[in-house]
Order: C-alpha cells, then sequence, then structure tokens
C-alpha cells in the first residue's frame, strides 16, 4: 500500500496501517485469479495475490482522478475539511492537496493506486463521499471472533462475542470447515475476555480501527462503535454483522494475534486467529480477465446517461418522481447474517413488521416498539402504510410509551424520515424537514440555468426547482433560479458559495397524516448505537432539536464520548446520478464536466446540506450533540434487541 496516510499529522495512523495491512501476497501462479475462481471463500493471501495483479495504468489514473476532481467541485462540506471543527477536527484532510499528491505517486498495481484514494475518502469520514472500485471490494475478510465490549461485574471489557458459536455457524459450513481444515479451534473462543490486540490495548486497537478504516462518521465515538460486533436489520430480516474488527472490508491481513483469558478460565493466553475471505462479487469469474471484465471493467450502469434520450428506461422511469436519498454504503457490512436464534425477539410483531420496520409491545403492555432498520424499503408507500398500521394497533392496545430502536440504521429515502417525524410530531409542525442548500459551483450553475430553460422537471432532474419549496414551504415555480445570486459566505478561509435555501417537497404523503401526535412526545424515545447515518441521522435530529426527545446511546469506549447520530448530510448523488444530471443538461461536452468513468466504480458526494434548527448558520453534520443518557452493553443486551428495549423501557421512562 502506497503511503497514503502520512499526512495531515496521522502519524498513528502510519504505524497503524503498517500493523493492520499484514497479509502476505501469494506466490504468484501463472494466474493468480484463476486459483481463487469459483470459491466463495479463499484465504486472504490468495485474493490479495489476484487483486494486487492487475499493473498500474497511467490512462485509468488520469480518468479516475478527472472525475474525482470534478465532482469534489460539487461536494457540500469540502472546505470544512480545510480544519474541522471540535469535537470532529481529527476528520481535517486537506482534499486538493492529496488529490495532487495521488496524481503524482508511483504505484506498483492498479490496486495500490485505487485503495490510495479509498483510504482518503475514508479518513473523511463521510459515509457520503466515497470512492467505491468495485474491482477491489470483491473480497471481505472474516474472522470467526466477533469483538463486543460488554459490561461485567460493574467494568466495561472487550470480549469474543459469547454467542461466537451460533452466530459462526450461521455463516455456513463452507466457512466452518475451513478452520476444522487446517485444526483451528474457533468455537472455544466464544466469550473469552480479550486483553491485548496486535499488542495494543483492545480499547486502542478499537480506535485505530475507527480512525483508519472504518469512515462512515465524522464522531470518533460512533466509529468506535462500528467496531464491534451488533444487531440489525437486513434487508427484512434480523442480523448480526461481525463490525469493522472481525468483518474489515479487504482482504489486506492473514491472521489477527489477540492475549485472552478464555470463559470459565483464569489462564492468559495468545492465539492467533485466521480470517477467511469471502466473495462479494457479481459474478463469476474463471481468470484474470474475466475477473476484469465482471468486476472491474466500466458497464453499461457504470456512468450516468441523458434521461430524456429514453436510452436507459429502467432507470430513467424506475421512481418517478426521483427521490432523494441519504444512504452510507459500506463494504463491510455487506455479510449478511442472521441473528442467532435465540435473540430474536419472543415478543408478537404487531401490524406492519414484514419489511425494514418491526414493530412490537413489549410484555409490560404499556411500551410499543418501532425498530426502524432503514429508510429505504423496497416498496416506498409501503413503509408509510407499515407505520401506520403500527401506531394504530398500539394506540388500540393502549400504548403508553414508544421506543425508536435506530440501531446500524444506514439511512435511505428522505422523504421517509421526514414522514416518520411528521406522523410522531403531527402534521401541525408544518414542514417536517430541514433548511436545505446545495453548491454553486460554475457547472452547478450551468445545470440549473439549462434545466430552467428547457424546462425539465423534478422527473428528470434533482436540480429542477420544482423539487423544493421555499421558505414559506411553497413549492419553487421551475422558473426560480435559486443559484441567482449565490449565497457566499467563508469557511476556513475559503470562499464558499451556495444556492439559496429551501425544503424538501414531499408531500403528499400516502396516508392520512395524523394533525396531533399520536403519542404524548415526551413518551417517545430514540434508542440505538449511533451507528445512524444519513437520513438515520436527519431524523433522529429533527426529534431531538425540534420536540427534545430523549435519546439513548449504548455501547462505545467507556470514558469517550459519543454523538447519537452518524454523519448527517441532505441528499447523496452517486456518480451515476449526477452524471445523468449533466447529460440530461446536455452539458456532456462542456469543458467543466468530468468524463465518462473508464472502471466500474462509484464516486458518490453528499450534494446537499442540512441546517441545524439550534444554529441555522451550522450544517446538523457539524453540530456537536451528544445523548441524553448513555449505557454499556451487557451480556444480556448486547445482541439481544428484546433485552435492551426492555432495559431501556426502564430507564427512559
Amino acid at each position: 500500500m502506497a503511503t497514503s496516510l502520512a499526512r495531515n499529522g496521522l502519524l498513528a495512523a502510519v504505524v497503524g496501517l503498517a500493523t493492520l495491512s499484514s497479509a502476505v501476497p501469494a506466490p504468484r501462479s501463472a494466474d493468480p485469479c484463476a486459483k481463487i475462481a469459483g470459491q466463495t471463500f479463499v484465504v486472504p493471501a490468495d485474493a490479495m495475490a489476484c487483486l494486487t495483479s492487475f499493473p498500474f495504468n497511467e490512462t485509468l489514473r488520469q480518468n479516475v482522478i478527472s472525475v474525482v476532481s470534478n465532482i469534489f467541485d460539487f461536494y457540500t462540506f469540502e472546505d470544512y475539511y480545510l480544519d474541522s471543527p471540535p469535537p470532529f477536527q481529527a476528520s481535517t484532510v486537506q482534499i486538493r492537496k492529496e488529490l495532487a499528491r495521488i496524481n503524482t505517486t508511483t504505484y506498483s498495481s492498479d490496486y495500490e493506486f485505487s485503495r490510495d484514494i479509498y483510504n482518503v475518502t475514508t479518513i473523511m469520514n463521510d459515509g457520503h463521499t466515497r470512492w467505491l472500485p468495485s474491482c477491489y471490494q470483491t473480497y471481505q475478510n472474516l474472522l470467526p471472533a466477533p469483538i463486543v465490549s460488554l459490561e461485567v461485574d460493574g467494568a466495561q471489557s472487550v470480549f469474543i462475542a459469547p454467542d461466537s458459536v451460533e452466530f459462526i455457524n450461521l455463516v455456513g459450513s463452507a466457512y466452518t470447515d475451513y478452520f476444522a481444515s487446517i485444526g483451528f479451534d474457533w468455537q472455544r473462543l466464544a466469550g473469552a475476555r480479550v486483553l491485548s490486540i496486535a499488542g495494543m490495548d483492545p480499547y486502542d486497537y478499537a480506535d485505530l480501527i475507527a480512525d483508519t478504516e472504518t469512515g462512515n462518521y465524522l464522531d470518533h465515538g460512533v466509529r468506535v462503535n462500528s467496531c464491534w460486533s451488533s444487531y440489525r436489520i437486513s434487508g427484512t430480516d434480523f442480523s448480526q454483522r461481525f463490525g469493522d474488527i472481525a468483518g474489515p472490508g479487504f482482504p489486506d491481513r492473514d491472521t489477527l494475534t489477540m492475549e485472552v483469558v478464555l470463559a470459565n478460565s483464569t489462564k492468559r493466553e495468545t492465539v492467533t486467529i485466521p480470517f477467511l475471505a469471502s466473495y462479494l462479487g457479481t459474478a463469476n469469474f474463471t481468470d484474470s480477465a474475466s475477473f476484469w471484465e465482471v468486476n472491474c471493467a466500466a458497464n453499461n450502469e457504470t456512468n450516468g446517461v441523458d434521461l430524456l434520450s429514453g436510452g436507459d428506461v429502467g432507470r430513467a422511469g424506475s421512481t418517478l418522481p426521483r427521490r432523494p436519498r441519504a444512504v452510507i454504503k459500506d463494504a463491510s457490512q455487506r455479510n449478511a447474517i442472521g441473528l442467532p436464534g435465540p435473540f430474536l425477539p419472543t415478543a408478537p410483531p404487531v401490524n406492519g413488521s414484514e419489511a425494514v420496520i418491526k414493530s412490537f409491545v413489549l410484555p409490560d403492555n404499556k411500551t410499543g416498539v418501532m425498530f426502524v432498520g432503514s429508510f429505504e424499503p423496497d416498496d416506498f408507500n409501503g413503509f408509510q402504510f407499515d407505520v401506520q398500521a403500527a401506531v394504530k394497533q398500539f394506540q388500540a392496545e393502549g400504548i403508553e410509551q414508544v421506543l425508536i430502536d435506530l440501531t446500524n440504521n444506514g439511512g435511505g429515502f428522505v422523504c421517509l424520515g421526514h414522514f416518520l417525524h411528521e406522523y410522531l410530531a403531527g402534521s401541525k409542525i408544518g414542514n417536517p424537514g430541514f433548511q436545505s442548500t446545495n453548491r454553486a459551483n460554475p457547472l452547478a450553475e450551468k445545470i440549473l440555468a439549462t434545466v430552467i430553460a428547457k424546462g425539465i422537471t423534478s422527473n428528470f432532474s434533482f436540480y429542477a426547482p420544482d423539487n423544493w419549496a421555499s421558505l414559506n414551504n411553497v413549492m419553487l415555480p421551475n422558473t426560480f433560479n435559486y443559484d441567482k445570486p449565490p449565497v457566499t459566505s467563508i469557511i476556513n478561509g475559503a470562499t464558499y458559495a451556495e444556492s439559496q435555501r429551501f425544503f424538501d417537497v414531499c408531500t403528499p404523503f400516502a396516508v392520512d397524516m395524523p394533525e396531533e401526535p399520536p403519542f404524548d412526545l415526551s413518551k417517545v424515545a430514540i434508542v440505538g448505537n449511533a451507528d445512524c447515518a444519513s437520513t438515520c441521522a436527519m431524523f433522529s435530529t429533527l426529534m431531538f432539536e425540534r420536540h427534545q426527545t430523549k435519546v439513548a446511546i449504548f455501547g462505545g469506549r467507556p470514558g469517550l464520548a459519543i454523538e447519537y447520530k452518524g454523519m448527517a448530510g441532505n441528499q447523496v448523488l452517486e456518480w451515476t446520478d449526477i452524471d445523468s444530471e449533466i447529460k440530461t443538461a446536455g452539458l456532456a461536452d462542456d469543458p467543466l464536466a468530468p468524463p465518462d468513468l473508464l472502471v466500474n466504480a462509484d464516486f458518490r458526494h453528499n450534494w446537499r446540506t442540512a441546517y441545524s434548527y439550534l444554529n441555522e448558520k451550522v450544517p446538523i453534520a457539524y453540530e456537536s450533540e451528544q445523548p441524553q443518557f448513555r449505557f454499556p452493553f451487557t451480556v444480556d443486551t448486547y445482541m439481544n434487541p428484546q433485552a435492551l428495549w426492555e432495559f431501556a423501557a426502564k430507564q427512559l421512562f
């Protein structure tokens, strides 16, 4: 790996990456990718031999750098990174200097070049703004020893998850048989107390992973919580994620050494635990050429399209009107392993619990729970009907208090976050969202002017004014140029230009909205692990800032502060989205426009900023807000949602 983190004073990160990147590429065969073809799980060294076998290509570098550099012009938070404000000062990156460095660095492989860009966008700690190379995010390392932080006998320590045997067996025999074949007994590690990891205090090791690999969240405390194994909803099912220590996104280390004390023992021992890499690619391959073809080469979905041409009916007509999204993409969470049976809720689910929301009435018969696993369901309107159904059943059963669990909610459709806020708070609150802006760079101004001149509507463009409402909550006419004049400010000595402010237009919703709150808002509380991103972060911030909703966060590192939300942008555009905006406006040949990507990848960016209700000069992403309640995970609650809810209900109400 190039010394991509030797910058911004992150000397500890340099040392850390030298420690972490310990996978030794396997001896080169004639074709290292052919050696691992058709295998679901491979040893990391063999995966790395394949990934690093593609030579560095200057043409690809210039193509990628051009795209990344041009798209950063749309990034709303770029100038904040020159000197990120406390308590987020660790997320300070000289973005343009890093791009210049990458453009002149000598690389031994295409992987090394692409990983360097990935690392820079990772330490920005904004999950909305990432270089995601499909070519090299094809293997995830999995350790048969997921890590958790638990309070036992009044003291917090790091443990190998007590449910490891049940959890790892759910990965399947193709995974567990490998460890049997090499004679490694991973089962005996379940519940062991961890004294050190890679020679470091285990919490210090979590800090290192949080600073160099986790990314996604500005707050360090939230990133530490992402290191632990935790429960979630994946798709429509309860699931358990490995966590960033046991499930890193690249197969770049072979083993992880820990000093442990086994459960029911007092003896210290050192154990070296092997990783095994899981293939996450989208298609099978047989050799290096086919690996590149199915995972790395640009295809007909890599770049955007002119949506007015009808050249891509599926993309042009899949969601009309186009729906703003704010969601993170995290390769380390792509393995969806079920939650072991003993930890599934025993309370019967209420109506509307078939998709991304799981709702229950707790045994006390007065507490209702809505576990909102995502704001990105398969059925946009179905999400709304599920909320309505759950709330009506809660009311029919006399529920007095409601917990909203946002654990590991990566965000989704912006308007569904606004919907849930309005449904709980009542429609009398007016517009349920935040004041918002996008960046008024020269190409953005051209796009908006062209969209207006051509009469392009919100069905085909996010720049179209009829996507948005004035601060009087009236939809903007499609002739209104909200970039004229741009609003300028000085951020860290740089002049920043943005649009005039506007609101999202989300109504009418698919269900009848209550005018008054269906429950006393003082009896509504939020719980989670703070891995709550994008739309989830906006929803929780709306509830806290506008209604003083109680928020309780579980986990983290003892003694380390934590925010209650992850990264809070206002809308993310994928590379295909912004490229389609440019092409739909007829500006593909404009000198300011980026070229088509020649490799299969995504460079997503935060396209809109939401401003805090508490201080409308500050983006909510940079408004530090910590939970009123903080609890450690215990053996009873760390992977048992219902036990956590029952505990929280007693503490919060």
